[in-house]
């Protein structure tokens, strides 16, 4: 056993400069302590610091043979622990094979494309006789190009061959509108929202520790009910209307909302039109197949005696409608972090709704209970004068006030 003193001497000169020496500074300051002891010095200068006596020994090799070593090096060439690739040669393979996109889903792969966090990536290795840990399944990934990554909201379907056709085609009629002074509108439904005190996306500045407390569950209350919110954007003025349903989104209900805001803001604004615009998306209670929604414009068209216009957007392309960047974008981010607990707080949210651009936003609570599958009937459909046109008949059409009523 070396001598205690001795070892003591040497621990205090090893913490005096392992700060200031790298590993081969270490190395070769062990060997010319150990040289120095002469016999035993390796035990004890290994005793002293905790470094092992190949490494000693490799340090007084060194000194020996004058290896000065390359720059920027530690090592020599091809030193220290080789990686597991080079123990296993496959292990790259099986990482990759594990999570190939062309994979994803199928059923006969090791591992579903819902699984593949790195934790069940291991145990999958593991279970095909590979060692190897959860760092080190990242780090081959990271090499092999794959990062974690969420969905992008990029697709809109299938795109259709007049698509582009059908963007100018709604441009020039709100050009035309936009000339002659006649008003146009952009209507949509915003999403259902549970109300009660469920967890609103979103944060907004609070005292610290502090939050508001939610429900953990977000199941509907049926004594508190949904909101549904049909927005009517006049895109000329910058200016809107919001009814929020307690029962369902139909046809009935998206018309009686323009109806609302034609009697509330737009016959104020616009001075005895003879047709009004309506820009609207493909599908839902304001789609281009809904003989409901063409029934009950007839009747807004005879009390209004204006002709109404309808120009729908093609399928999947409804975040294109200005309504969505221009309305609801903005009422999503002015609520954010606030549970909707009953209809007046939403209907507080939205009518408080302002950008800098001079958006203008008006609300009210339509309490009409509007009964889903309702059929409208042929001979109800023979009193609709609608007139189509010329390009995509089935989007772009008019609906003329009935001469009898």
């Amino acid at each position: 056993m070396p001598d205690a003193s001795v070892v003591e001497g040497l621990q205090l000169k090893y913490l005096a400069l392992f700060e200031d020496l790298d590993e081969r500074g270490r190395r070769r300051w062990a060997a010319t302590e150990a040289i120095a002891l002469g016999r035993g010095g390796i035990v004890a200068v290994a005793t002293a610091t905790g470094l092992s006596d190949r490494t000693v020994k490799n340090g007084i090799q060194e000194i020996k043979s004058a290896m000065v070593g390359l720059p920027g090096r530690q090592r020599k060439p091809g030193g220290g622990r080789k990686p597991l690739e080079y123990h296993q040669a496959s292990l790259v393979r099986a990482v990759e094979k594990l999570v190939e996109p062309f994979e994803l889903g199928d059923p006969q792969s090791p591992l579903r494309w819902t699984c593949k966090s790195l934790t069940n990536l291991q145990a999958e290795m593991q279970s095909q006789g590979f060692q190897i840990g959860r760092t080190k399944i990242g780090k081959i990934l990271i090499s092999l190009g794959y990062s974690l990554q969420g969905n992008r909201k990029t697709r809109e379907g299938i795109d259709h061959p007049d698509r582009n056709e059908q963007f100018e085609h709604i441009a020039r009629r709100v050009s035309a509108c936009r000339r002659g002074s006649r008003p146009a509108i952009s209507v949509d439904t915003k999403k259902k929202e549970v109300l009660g005190r469920k967890k609103n996306v979103g944060k907004e500045l609070r005292p610290k520790g502090t939050p508001i407390e939610v429900d953990t569950h977000d199941f509907p209350d049926k004594k508190l009910g949904k909101a549904v919110p049909y927005g009517v954007y006049d895109i000329e003025e910058n200016e809107a209307w919001v009814s929020i349903g307690v029962s369902s989104d139909t046809a009935e209900f998206a018309v009686e909302a323009i109806r609302r805001w034609w009697h509330e803001l737009g016959s104020e604004r616009y001075s005895h039109p003879r047709r009004l615009l309506i820009t609207a998306d493909s599908g839902g209670s304001n789609g281009h197949r809904n003989r409901l929604w063409k029934l009950e414009l007839q009747r807004l068209a005879n009390e209004t005696g204006m002709t109404i216009e309808v120009c729908h957007y093609p399928p999947g392309t409804s975040k294109w409608n200005k309504i969505e960047h221009r309305l609801f974008c903005h009422i999503t981010r002015n609520w954010r972090g606030v549970p909707l607990e009953t209809h007046e707080i939403v209907v507080n949210l939205v009518s408080s709704t302002r950008t800098s651009e001079g958006l203008e936003v008006h609300c009210w609570i339509d309490e009409g209970a509007y009964k889903t599958g309702r059929k409208v009937t042929d001979e109800e459909m023979k009193t609709i004068r609608i007139k189509r046109n010329h390009f995509h008949g089935e989007w772009n059409y008019e609906i003329q006030p009935n001469s009898q009523a």
